[in-house]
Order: C-alpha cells, then sequence, then structure tokens
C-alpha cells in the first residue's frame, strides 16, 4: 500500500486504494455505465470502498436507491455527509442531524421537477456547507411523462397516478403546465431549502433545451413566475462534452482553444452578481474571449468563493448533469482536498479513486459513448489539474497545507490518473499524440499500451 502525507498530524498514513484498484475502476468504466439496478460484483465493490473513504473523514447516513425507485442514474447508495469527525468531540454520535424520511421524500417529490429525474443531490460538504448536484429544470412534457419522445432515460417511468390529482391532458400543450410546475418545482425548491443551498450555478449555453422544435427541457434562470426567485440564479454558460473532441484534435492543448460563440443554439449569457465580480476579479465581460483554461480556472474560482466566502451551499449543474456537471465536482473536490479543507485522512489514490468512482462513475457518465466520439472531457479533468495553482482561492483564504504541498497534491493526482489511464485505456480510444504527452511526462521509454 501506498503511504502517503496527513494533514492532521504530519506523518504519513497507509493509504486503503492501489494502483492495480484504479486499473480495476478505470478500466471498467471505460467499457461500461452505470445503471443503478446494476448488480455485478465488480460495480458493489465500487460502491463499498466510495462508502469506506467517506467514512474516513465523515459521519453519513445512506438513503437506499437499490432499484433506481428515486433516479435510475443515481448511485443505489445516496451518500448524505452530516458532519466531519474532526468537528464533534463524542465520536459516538449517532444520531442524525437530518430527517431522512422527511429528505428521501424531497427527493422522490422534486426528482419529477428535474430533467431525467436527476433531483439536487449533496455530495460534498464543506464547513457544514453542501455543494449539491442535479440536471437542470425538466420541461412540462417530461413532468407529463411523455417518453415517446425519450424525454426521460433510465429504469424509473412516471407513475402518473403519482403526477396530479386531476386529469392529465391527452394533447400536452405549455399552457396546461403551470400547475404541474408550481406543484414540483415547489417541492424542487423545499429541497433546496431543506439542504440550504442558496446560489444555483447553472452551465447550460441555453436558455432552455429544444429538440424537434420544442422545449425538452427549462431552467431556473429563465422560469416565469419566477419561482427561483429566493436564490442567488447564476448564468455561467460552459461549452458541453463536444467541445473536447476540439480539445483532442488539438492534441489535448486546453491553451489559446476557444469555444464559438456565435453558434445558433447558444443563447444564454454569463450572468452573475456585480458583487461576486468585484471579489473575483477577473474580466468578466470579456468572457468569450477566454480559452478553455481561463474558463475552467475562473469558474472554478467562482464556486470556490462560493462555498468558502458564502454562507450557505451551492448547487451546480447542466443538462443532464453527468458531463460538465462533474467536471466542476471532481474539480472542487480535488482542489478542496489538496488545500487541507476536506478528506483530510485520503492520500491521493483514495482522492482519486472516489472522484472516479462516485463523481463520474456512479452519477452517470457514459465514457464508452464519449470516449468513441473523441469527446474526452473526462480525460480533460484530471489532466487539467496541472493549470492550477493557490491562487485559485480567494486572497482571504488560508490554506491548511503550504503552497508547494498543494502544487505537489495536484501534480500527484494528475500523474497517477495519467498513468493508470495510459495502461488500460485500449489504443483505439488514445490518440498517438496523448500517449507520447504521458509517455514523457511519467520518463516512460516502453509504450504504456499495448
Amino acid at each position: 500500500m501506498q503511504k502517503a502525507s496527513s494533514v492532521e498530524e504530519g506523518g504519513s498514513v497507509e493509504e486503503l486504494i492501489s494502483l492495480k484498484e484504479l486499473q480495476s475502476l478505470i478500466r471498467y468504466f471505460s467499457k461500461n455505465v452505470y445503471r443503478t439496478q446494476c448488480t455485478i460484483s465488480e460495480v458493489t465493490a465500487f460502491e463499498e470502498k466510495c462508502l469506506v473513504l467517506f467514512r474516513k473523514d465523515y459521519h453519513f447516513f445512506t438513503i437506499p436507491n437499490a432499484n433506481g425507485e428515486l433516479c435510475g442514474q443515481y448511485p443505489k447508495n445516496l451518500v448524505v455527509l452530516e458532519y466531519e469527525h474532526k468537528n464533534h468531540a463524542d465520536s459516538s454520535r449517532v444520531e442524525s442531524i437530518y430527517d431522512k424520511n422527511k429528505l428521501r421524500t424531497l427527493f422522490s417529490q422534486s426528482s419529477f421537477a428535474r430533467c431525467r429525474g436527476r433531483f439536487p443531490m449533496p455530495v460534498i460538504l464543506y464547513n457544514g456547507k453542501h455543494i449539491c448536484r442535479s440536471a437542470t429544470l425538466s420541461g412540462g412534457a417530461e413532468m407529463y411523462g411523455r417518453t415517446s419522445m425519450g424525454y426521460l432515460s433510465g429504469t424509473k417511468e412516471v407513475d402518473f397516478r403519482q403526477i396530479n390529482d386531476e386529469e392529465i391532458p391527452v394533447n400536452y400543450s405549455e399552457r396546461n403546465d403551470w400547475p404541474l410546475f408550481d406543484k414540483y418545482r415547489g417541492q424542487d425548491i423545499k429541497l433546496l431549502k431543506f439542504l440550504e443551498i442558496e446560489s444555483i450555478c447553472d452551465l447550460m449555453m441555453e436558455r432552455k433545451k429544444v429538440k424537434f422544435g420544442m422545449n425538452v427541457t427549462s431552467s431556473e434562470k429563465v422560469d416565469k413566475e419566477k419561482r427561483y426567485r429566493d436564490f442567488k440564479v447564476m448564468s455561467v454558460p460552459y461549452p458541453g462534452c463536444e467541445f473536447f473532441k476540439e480539445y483532442r484534435e488539438a492534441g489535448f492543448r486546453a491553451e489559446d482553444l476557444v469555444f464559438q460563440w456565435n453558434q445558433s443554439f447558444v443563447d444564454a449569457t454569463l450572468d452573475i452578481p456585480e458583487s461576486m465580480q468585484a471579489s473575483i476579479p477577473q474580466d468578466w465581460d470579456h468572457y468569450k474571449k477566454w480559452d478553455l483554461v481561463d474558463i475552467t480556472r475562473n469558474y472554478l474560482k467562482l464556486f470556490l468563493h462560493i462555498i468558502m466566502e458564502e454562507e450557505s451551499g451551492l448547487l451546480i449543474h447542466c443538462i443532464s448533469g453527468w458531463d460538465r456537471t462533474p467536471l466542476f465536482i471532481a474539480l472542487t473536490r480535488i482542489v478542496l482536498w489538496a488545500g487541507g479543507f476536506i478528506h483530510v485522512s485520503l492520500g491521493c489514490n483514495e482522492i482519486l479513486y472516489l472522484c472516479v468512482a462516485y463523481d463520474w462513475l456512479l452519477f452517470g457518465h457514459n465514457l464508452p459513448d464519449r470516449n468513441s466520439k473523441g469527446e474526452v472531457i473526462f480525460f480533460f479533468c484530471f489532466n487539467y489539474l496541472k493549470y492550477l495553482g493557490t491562487d485559485i482561492f480567494s486572497p482571504s483564504c488560508h490554506l491548511k497545507t503550504s503552497p508547494s504541498e498543494f502544487r505537489h497534491r495536484l501534480s500527484e493526482v494528475s500523474s497517477s490518473f495519467n498513468k493508470v489511464y495510459s495502461e488500460v485505456v485500449s489504443p483505439t480510444e488514445l490518440s498517438s499524440s496523448l500517449i507520447d504527452s504521458i509517455k514523457s511526462k511519467l520518463g516512460f521509454k516502453e509504450p504504456l499500451v499495448r
């Protein structure tokens, strides 16, 4: 087992995760898409290992989702972190600070308000504040369960008996959807307030997602009744997974790679409060000129500022919540870990395992499909760490690790990922330029992929 430094003790601890286990995880992930009802022993081992890693630092409870009854693309054990062990003198405390049954009910009811049933799920806990992930708001057609156009996916279909006490119109029309919107978006708002979320960051490039000439999703920023007026709703448009094919074709260089904002489907614009713009000095007015390095860094700075400087939690989402959303959830988790703020007992391999398994695999990212199309957003996530330094945090933030240790941790995670990824992903999924780049960084002279 690998030795890793401990922020708390300043010494070294034995990691639970070996490179071989990371290889097994990423090898499976590169060939399979997770669905909640999967009972393969290998997947069960991934899920159980995540619980072990969470347990090293946190008291938590789980809400069962074994048959996908809450969401067919979420983990079968939904982890709700409550507090860190180090923040409680009585480590034997067993009572929960949440009403578990109420939270489960809110999960169930709010799922109808979100695309593909992917309700706001707390996944990171910092200083008692939650970072949640979800999909965007669903449109009326999805709420009504009209699945013939493929609005819903996964194992759960809508039970019409649960939707509304009134008769459901045979021919859907948006003028009929207001009572339904009030009901289920109201439950979504209750869930967000229950979790003390005040900031919502929407990564969509669109105000609404349109398919076949019809609005198939919505978003908080265009809710006509302003139901989300009690929240700080921020539009932070970020390129979708298709853009990462250009990243691959550019030789995996994010520098000078700028998204083309004049495409017809792009109608969302950057919109964050002026107070936050002032707190994070950037040229926000010229965000369309930022390359992939800068736009990723500046949005990550924003998310870190919110969770570390504001008094409440944060929700991050894109459209379905399984491409751009895990990118920023995983980056946020790794950066906070590297700074000594969360997961303080975990070593490099452990935090990498948790991010790959929990943030990406178990929340439904379709890595085989993305790799087959060259949309390498998953690879970008961990390769991007080399661009980050301590300036990612606000000046008022005091790291619990030294600047050199912070950079070393990020480099260690990135190197471990590159080594494992290059060894287990098939040659057809890796370009020769990527293989050469990884070999050069790791100092290998022999081919990594055979």
